[in-house]
């Protein structure tokens, strides 16, 4: 029965929410996916990466970026097979300048998600930027 709950879980329709401007955002949100990957069967192992990820997107969003910014999951096809879409849009309307002599508690969010991540990229639009990263779920 856990195969079929878990091939169910990945027809489900992507899930998409506003994520408030306040410092707790980033909690809230975390709290939330945990509980949309769990619904959906992800793999604890998967679950865990998959929020670290999250937590990284959003706090560039909160930090860096201009409200107001919408989290998306959804499933993707990946050479390896399928992969989970952790999607965080902002109203940017540009990338923000590189901060070398940027204090030692930032700058590490990229570096952590391309570890967690199958690929992981950036598309400027219109409605702002997207910051992307594509998790393995097999």
């Amino acid at each position: 029965m856990a195969v079929q709950l878990s091939t169910v879980a990945r027809k489900a329709v992507d899930h998409v929410c506003p994520v408030p401007h306040t410092p707790e955002a980033v909690s809230v949100m975390r709290g939330r996916v945990r509980a949309v990957l769990v619904d959906w069967g992800l793999s604890p192992d998967v679950t865990m990466d998959a929020l670290l990820v999250v937590s990284e997107l959003l706090t560039n969003a909160l930090v860096h970026a201009l409200p107001p910014a919408t989290l998306r999951l959804s499933w993707v096809r990946a050479e390896e097979g399928r992969a989970l879409r952790i999607e965080v849009t902002d109203a940017g309307r540009a990338l923000p300048a590189s901060q070398p002599d940027a204090p030692d508690e930032h700058g590490r969010g990229i570096a952590i998600v391309s570890a967690l991540s199958a690929r992981y990229g950036i598309r400027v639009h219109t409605g702002g930027i997207t910051r992307w990263a594509d998790l393995l779920t097999v």
